[in-house]
């Protein structure tokens, strides 16, 4: 065939080459140039070639056989995915990855607590790719997002403690739910109250609302979702007690405060 064919053949599909017995070199970087992917359709190719290769994309590091340092910087950089494709990358290497998109900490085995971090740091979800996150690292997905409790098999009572803080439906991903842990979520947060109805009694949630109540640091949040929550009010047939009452029975200076603030607003 000849040579301005086989031009025009590669030109309109590159991986055309895999068909031609002993392409030149002319044709070879022709189709990586094209398509760097063809890469794989080339026996020893040139640094030239694998650095065309990689100039057209990135997951043609997967086709070089010991790719240099800036070669695997090359191919990060052109997309994070890239990572699955190096072999024992450097931590250099890792992080350059993780600043893109924290799902890459999938492609690095037994990753160190602060890679961990990072990874969550920029996609909370990520922790879902991490076999057995640190301490420390669930606790910063729970507090960016409590979704991140869902993904966590075996969550640390503070990861769990926080994520009901930042939100009461975080209740729904905890699956060794007693009493002890109910009776303390309800201190952190009041609004879980509705999936729990059922398991407290009027005795117990009022201990609660006596022990958080009256503490002088208490969350300005925790009083003003107390007295808007709708599952407690006085005449209520599940759970009916008084809430400006318990305030005024229990509550520190700072919780009346709240209160009074949040009763002037209703006027």
């Amino acid at each position: 065939m000849e040579k301005a064919t086989l031009i025009e053949m590669i030109k309109n599909n590159p991986n055309a080459i895999a068909y031609i017995p002993n392409p030149t070199e002319e044709i070879k970087l022709l189709a990586v140039q094209k398509n760097g992917l063809t890469l794989k359709f080339i026996d020893n190719p040139t640094s030239e070639m694998q650095e065309l290769a990689l100039d057209n994309n990135g997951r043609a590091i997967q086709f070089i056989n010991d790719p240099s340092e800036d070669m695997q910087i090359k191919a990060i950089k052109d997309g994070w995915v890239n990572l699955e494709y190096i072999k024992n990358p450097s931590e250099q290497l890792i992080k350059l990855a993780l600043n893109q998109a924290g799902w890459a900490i999938k492609y690095v085995q037994n990753p160190s607590e602060e890679l961990q971090l990072l990874a969550v740091q920029k996609n909370y979800d990520s922790i879902k790719f991490i076999k057995e996150p640190c301490a420390s690292v669930q606790e910063e997905a729970v507090k960016i997002n409590y979704d991140a409790l869902r993904y966590i098999n075996s969550p640390t009572y503070q990861a769990e403690l926080m994520a009901i803080k930042n939100n009461e439906r975080a209740i729904t991903f905890i699956k060794d739910l007693d009493q002890p842990k109910i009776l303390k979520f309800l201190q952190v947060n009041i609004l879980i109250i509705k999936y729990v109805m059922d398991k407290i009694t009027k005795a117990e949630l009022e201990q609660v609302l006596m022990e958080s109540l009256a503490k002088e640091d208490i969350d300005e949040k925790y009083v003003r979702d107390f007295l808007n929550c709708s599952y407690i009010h006085k005449n209520s047939d599940l759970m009916p007690l008084d809430k400006i009452m318990i305030i005024y029975k229990y509550g520190s200076k700072k919780a009346k405060k709240i209160a009074v603030d949040e009763k002037l607003k209703m006027l």
